[in-house]
């Protein structure tokens, strides 16, 4: 199965996560895009780990709610797998090569880099565009994923009656959801900026210039920990230590005990990533970083990393701006819009 697949009409843009399944449908009009289908649904825990389907039924069962819940009739889906199950490389050809010369050169090149036996893998390319290195080559982005990391999903989306029209990564799907932020706030596209997205048992960093993702890397590193902390101080189950999910009132020493260390954590994780940025070859200087995911909006944070790290520092948010349709809860919506950027970036994939 490719990786990287087109369709020109709206699909659902569906983000299997660890802790739960996004669902957003779009559609294009003069104004811009439009949200026609949103739902959330949780998962179990154990369901997904380490970016892995473990429980396909699971799944599946999820993505049915949701689907109805949602009111979509659309049958056809674009889904991602995880960064850290993805294999990446930006290699160069000759620009001159017909389009099945470069497929062949690519298996090659396959054979060369892709640490698993070929035969066990999912191989697709994207032709990025001509070398800043050569101006007779073109870059290519070479990915490759463990085939069983597809067809889990595949068999999840399968089971549920969809079909999935692409197969996208999720470091790609947030790149292109960003060029909708990047617009809207006035972001040179030349310009390399950091994203900051804060999973549930894994963060990452992705740094986007050009529209392309130039630099990648995970750390484990996620809001569980903050979860684990408050179950062990507090004496409270999983559900009860989200409370400051659901905006309840936290235990009074919550902010200065377990908030504020917390978030300092995360200030070393985003700087310690920069540092390994900065000593790779593909550094351009950074002056913004954007954060995403479930612990993004918590108070202060982003004050916090911009005050520490002197970046300017925004919350990510693919969906202001866009109209609504009425049988779409706002209030749900725009609460959850820092964890929709995956979801927006493979909902958009239906109108490439």
């Amino acid at each position: 199965m490719k990786l990287f697949g087109k369709k020109k009409e709206p699909i659902i843009g569906l983000d299997i996560g660890t802790t739960g399944v996004r669902l957003l449908q779009l559609s294009k009009h003069a104004s811009g895009y439009r949200i026609d289908h949103f739902a959330m649904e949780p998962l179990g825990e154990g369901v997904v780990v380490d970016s892995s389907v473990r429980d396909a039924d699971a799944v599946s069962n999820a993505i049915s709610r949701i689907i109805r819940a949602s009111g979509t009739s659309a049958k056809s889906c674009a889904i991602a797998v995880s960064g850290s199950a993805v294999f990446t490389k930006i290699i160069s050809l000759p620009s001159n090569l017909a389009e099945t010369d470069i497929e062949s050169q690519v298996q090659v090149e396959a054979n060369q880099y892709v640490p698993y036996p070929l035969d066990e893998v999912s191989l697709d390319f994207e032709v990025l565009g001509p070398s800043p290195r050569n101006a007779d080559f073109v870059d290519i982005l070479l990915a490759a994923s463990k085939s069983e990391n597809v067809e889990n999903r595949q068999d999840a989306i399968d089971s549920a009656d969809l079909q999935a029209k692409v197969v996208d990564i999720e470091a790609f799907a947030i790149a292109n959801a960003f060029e909708l932020i990047r617009k809207r706030d006035g972001v040179n596209r030349s310009e390399a900026v950091a994203f900051f997205d804060i999973g549930y048992d894994l963060s990452t960093l992705l740094v986007i210039k050009n529209g392309h993702v130039i630099y990648t890397r995970d750390h484990p590193f996620g809001g569980h920990q903050l979860l684990e902390e408050n179950q062990r101080r507090y004496d409270m189950t999983l559900k009860q230590a989200g409370f400051f999910e659901r905006n309840e009132d936290a235990p009074d020493d919550f902010e200065e005990e377990v908030l504020e260390p917390f978030q300092l954590n995360i200030v070393h994780q985003i700087s310690r990533s920069l540092q390994f940025y900065a000593s790779s070859s593909e550094y351009s200087n950074i002056g913004t970083i954007y954060l995403s995911g479930g612990v993004a909006v918590m108070k202060s944070l982003a004050q916090m990393v911009q005050q520490e790290l002197g970046m300017t520092t925004r919350i990510a948010d693919p969906i202001t701006g866009m109209d609504i349709v009425e049988n779409v809860s706002v209030m749900t919506l725009k609460r959850n819009a820092n964890n929709l950027m995956i979801a927006t970036g493979l909902a958009l994939r239906g109108f490439d």
